[in-house]
């Protein structure tokens, strides 16, 4: 008996559980959801329906489990992005919940459960601790989710340059309270809400087991909308906007992306794209599309996307960023350089940092150290978040390192570990006390060579990171042999 094959097709026995789900009947639907699953283990669809079911049911860490599942293969699947929302919510973990109903959000604006999603979430928030300083959230579970796509460091040996992935990076947000206010309509008080959640400093240093803290996540949700404020803000000027203000208060309650122009619309949806696919490792596949959508760009008028330089230098930066994993460094500079270009061209800070960090990178993984280093340096002004800070004093101090400038690599990795101890980021601190520790020993400061490599393997340990420890260990043996006995 126990080598029988399930009754019934695939799509038989899911449509089977779909209908159970919709009369009630939980239990039997599971059933069926998971027999269809013995047939198609990877069908994300039925994933989500057993989730649904066991949400109803009460089971909520089960919901979750189905819900990370039917994410395994696409990140951005919206209606496992929602379960996963849904499920952490009926967990009690309403700030994470927040984190991911505002992901479903600029996946699919127009979803209404989307929106209902995020303000229970906050009601919940603030009904249940009565301001966000009292939000308390325990970490159960494997909660790798958090893992961000764009800050996979690797790791650390302490003889080898640490490498790490390209960061997230942040948009151009409107100057004026008012005029963002105008821009995002009913999406400014989530705005608000996602920046209250960052003043609180117990919360947004909270982290998860893969060392990432809820302030980057936090923060990601707040580019997102800093990105749509940033488009609309060039589809029609202030006074248009104002003078269609009332008319629309008059209409149905729609979100004001509908407003948006065609190309407005598609370019949001195109970025997306784009990046999906390279943090998911298809360089090819972003590489493809960035450089269709480029070609399409051409065709348009400034009249038509008012911000066509900008969106074109984003565009060179995503291919750059894809030439770069493909290990094409050569046209991967050019684009970047084009990039900064137009940063430079249409004075926008965060655009010209974005560059400037990429042109760098380039410089250093072709061992052309003192360009990047130049390169790097003029990027020091423009940083502004702790844990790019930390990065970058850490890359500047490495390439220092090579270049046998025992002094500059110490002074810049002591910067570094500053940072890294300000928003308390152990990789970030490991990484950076060794940095300090190998320009010390270079200098024969022994003494202060030890305490940094104790230091680290203080963190190394904390983050039980076996392969950190060893390495570590073994360079701290060696520094101590040089103290005087």
């Amino acid at each position: 008996m126990s080598d029988q094959k399930p009754k019934g097709t695939f799509s038989t026995l899911k449509a089977t559980g779909d209908w159970l789900y919709r009369k009630g009947e939980y239990k039997k639907a599971i059933e069926s959801y998971t027999t269809a699953l013995t047939l198609n283990p990877n069908d994300k669809t039925c994933f989500v329906g057993r989730s649904k079911c066991y949400l109803k049911m009460g089971q909520h860490e089960d919901a979750f489990e189905d819900a990370e599942a039917s994410l395994k293969e696409d990140k951005t699947y919206f209606e496992g992005l929602y379960q996963k929302a849904e499920a952490l919510y009926y967990m009690g973990e309403f700030a994470f919940a927040l984190v991911f109903y505002h992901r479903g959000q600029k996946l699919r604006p127009q979803k209404e459960e989307v929106r209902l999603g995020i303000q229970k979430a906050q009601e919940a928030i603030e009904n249940s601790i009565g301001s966000p300083s009292s939000v308390k959230l325990e970490i159960k579970g494997d909660l790798t989710f958090f893992q961000k796509d764009e800050e996979r460091t690797q790791p650390i040996s302490a003889i080898q340059h640490l490498t790490t992935e390209k960061k997230q990076q942040t948009q151009k947000t409107p100057k004026n309270e008012k005029t963002t206010k105008q821009l995002l309509g009913e999406f400014y008080s989530d705005k608000k809400f996602l920046e209250n959640l960052l003043k609180d400093e117990d919360l947004v240093k909270r982290k998860t087991k893969g060392g990432e803290r809820l302030q980057d996540v936090i923060q990601s949700c707040l580019n997102n909308l800093d990105t749509y404020a940033e488009f609309w803000s060039q589809e029609k000027p202030a006074c248009t906007r104002e003078q269609e203000r009332k008319p629309a208060q008059q209409k149905c309650h729609k979100p004001r992306h509908s407003a948006l122009s065609e190309p407005a619309q598609f370019l949001l949806k195109s970025l997306d794209d784009i990046d999906a696919e390279l943090t998911s490792g298809n360089a090819e596949g972003s590489l493809e599309k960035a450089e269709e959508v480029m070609k399409i760009m051409q065709g348009w008028s400034e009249k038509e996307v008012p911000n066509k330089k900008e969106v074109l230098g984003r565009l060179h930066s995503c291919i750059g960023s894809a030439l770069i994993d493909l290990g094409d460094m050569d046209k991967a500079l050019n684009h970047h350089q084009k990039d900064l270009e137009l940063a430079e061209q249409c004075k926008l800070p965060d655009a010209t940092s974005r560059a400037l960090e990429n042109i760098g990178r380039i410089y250093a993984e072709i061992g052309q150290f003192s360009q990047a280093i130049d390169i790097w340096e003029k990027k020091i002004p423009l940083v502004r978040v702790g844990l790019e800070k930390t990065w970058l004093f850490h890359e500047i101090g490495w390439c220092y390192l090579e270049l046998n400038r025992h002094e500059e690599a110490r002074d810049y990795g002591v910067r570094s570990v500053a940072a890294a101890d300000e928003i308390a980021h152990e990789k970030w601190q490991i990484h950076a006390n060794v940095l300090v520790a190998q320009s010390e020993f270079k200098l024969g400061n022994f003494e202060s060579c030890v305490s940094h490599f104790e230091r680290a393997l203080t963190h190394a340990k904390l983050q039980e990171d076996n392969a950190a420890v060893d390495a570590i260990q073994k360079a701290l043996d060696e520094a101590k042999q040089n103290l005087p006995q």
